[in-house]
């Protein structure tokens, strides 16, 4: 994302990777400070620039900021876009059910994704619910909670702790299991690459449906 200043190390990542690029999918985010139709796409060719990439699989809006009211000329631009065939996805970020609504009101275009911070603690019932309504899925950001999954004898973990001694796996693997058995996109973070490797061996078992509204 343009805020993380991190598209320039991605592309580099892509092209040392040695995978082809069809194999992998990247995304970007525009930041608030360049809503607006022309400001939006001179923003998304910046980032295509600084990534060294032929196309984005993926583009988001970061954020509404509704204050300044411009999202919309912003989701405009991603339409465009992605008719012109330098996207082949647009999406949001942290948008509220009204926000998504909207969108579609003005443009008769719907995201296909919207990203938000979704874990137990934080189920997003709401947006889950107008995004599938409008065919959109949702792809939740910090699956584990900023962490607070992996935090041993956290009191308010016991349900997590218990399930996860059931199915032989670890508190961690069960939400992620969680996400992917409500139909969710999942991209846990980690600098660790044990577990990165735990975070992925999550296909081997089911949650059952008590464990899920135990959670």
């Amino acid at each position: 994302a343009a805020l993380y200043r991190n598209e320039a190390e991605v592309g580099q990542g892509v092209r040392a990777s040695g995978v082809p690029r069809d194999e992998l999918y990247v995304t970007s985010k525009v930041w608030n400070d360049r809503h607006g139709v022309d400001e939006t796409r001179s923003a998304f060719l910046d980032a295509l620039d600084a990534s060294g990439l032929d196309y984005f699989d993926l583009y988001l809006i970061h954020w509404p900021a509704p204050r300044q009211d411009r999202y919309v000329e912003a989701w405009k631009a991603l339409i465009a876009l992605r008719e012109q065939g330098l996207v082949r996805s647009i999406g949001v970020s942290n948008f509220e059910p009204h926000h998504l609504q909207r969108l579609v009101d003005e443009t008769g275009v719907a995201p296909v994704v919207d990203q938000v911070e979704l874990h137990p603690w934080l189920p997003q019932r709401e947006v889950r619910a107008a995004a599938s309504a409008m065919g959109a899925v949702v792809e939740s950001w910090s699956p584990l909670a900023r962490g607070r999954v992996l935090e041993a004898g956290s009191r308010d973990r016991g349900v997590l702790d218990a399930i996860a001694a059931r199915h032989d796996k670890t508190p961690a693997q069960v939400a992620l299991r969680w996400h992917v058995q409500q139909g969710l996109i999942v991209i846990p973070k980690s600098t660790s690459l044990e577990r990165v490797a735990e975070n992925a061996d999550i296909f081997d078992f089911e949650l059952t449906a008590t464990d899920m509204a135990e959670i």
